[in-house]
């Protein structure tokens, strides 16, 4: 096999790799994903595989595995040299890492996406609870400029560039949608959060104190959150638009579910969307709908 032919083979491994990865974790984005065009799904996969890999050092596998705070910040910023290293020659011996590399440097991700994203993967192993401030910057690193990644994979083949307007709109909404996720998991895993890690993300939010109020307020922050991304929908390519509005569907559902369910209820119970109910928003997005949450109670 030809060096180039080698390197082309050992790519399309990282990528089915990456498949592998967001379809084992999530199936909410593994479902959403499916939706996606070819080239793009696959770049999408590689920008979930990393995160994850990342998530798992700071919350998982490492831990599991024994390591202390120090070897996993140690992990950790390997992990973030090997990136930045792999961005700029083109190669990493870890196939995430690789496949991730490939999809930046086909697509444009550079270095002023993926420098936040592992401050705020850092952050976790530092702070336990956050200023209005520190939880701003932990959002947009962990997971608004993962929404920019996924943006930047959605328009790297248009042939013609946006509207000023238009770019900053699909910015907006990218960043946003991100932003709502996040918060959403939050929201679900505030008391696992709390117990298994001793840590608080929302500003002045703890278990013992957290009541309706609290969980309304957290709630329409999230749907303002929501209505900027699905705004923004429209103006994706029709490689993408079905995707993300899956994905905004599933976590409008989700959000909709939080509401609905108590305060105290949600310090005790993961709240999760039915596998029935998933499908359904599948198909409305299929579809090409706007999927809407079940307003049934």
């Amino acid at each position: 096999m030809q060096p180039r032919d080698a390197l082309a083979f050992y790519t399309d491994v990282t990528h089915r790799t990456s498949a592998v990865v967001i379809r084992s974790y999530s199936t909410s984005f593994g479902l959403a994903s499916r939706l996606l065009g070819g080239d793009v799904r696959q770049h999408v996969e590689t920008v979930y595989a990393l995160v994850r890999v990342a998530d798992e050092v700071v919350d998982g596998a490492a831990a599991a595995a024994g390591l202390s705070r120090d070897q996993t910040r140690a992990v950790l910023d390997d992990l973030e040299q090997e990136t930045e290293r792999a961005m700029a020659v083109g190669y990493s011996a870890n196939p995430v890492v690789h496949a991730f590399a490939n999809t930046a440097r086909e697509t444009g991700i550079a270095v002023d996406l993926t420098r936040p994203f592992f401050a705020s993967m850092r952050a976790d192993l530092e702070r336990t609870e956050h200023t209005d401030e520190s939880f701003d910057e932990y959002v947009y690193g962990s997971a608004e400029v993962v929404g920019l990644m996924c943006l930047k994979c959605f328009l790297y083949q248009e042939a013609s560039p946006r509207s000023t307007d238009q770019e900053s709109k699909l910015i907006d909404g990218a960043r946003r949608l991100g932003a709502a996720f996040q918060k959403i998991n939050f929201l679900r895993d505030l008391a696992d959060d709390f117990e298994s890690l001793g840590r608080s993300y929302f500003p002045g939010i703890w278990p013992g104190s957290f009541g309706e109020a609290d969980k309304h307020r957290l709630l329409d922050d999230i749907a303002a959150d929501l209505a900027v991304s699905a705004d923004a929908l429209r103006d994706l390519p029709s490689s993408s638009r079905r995707a993300v509005a899956l994905a905004q569907g599933l976590f409008a559902e989700l959000s909709l579910r939080l509401r609905r369910t108590p305060a105290e209820d949600l310090l005790t119970s993961r709240i999760r969307v039915p596998n029935p109910v998933k499908l359904r928003i599948a198909a409305q997005a299929l579809a090409g709908r706007v999927p809407q949450p079940d307003e049934t109670p």
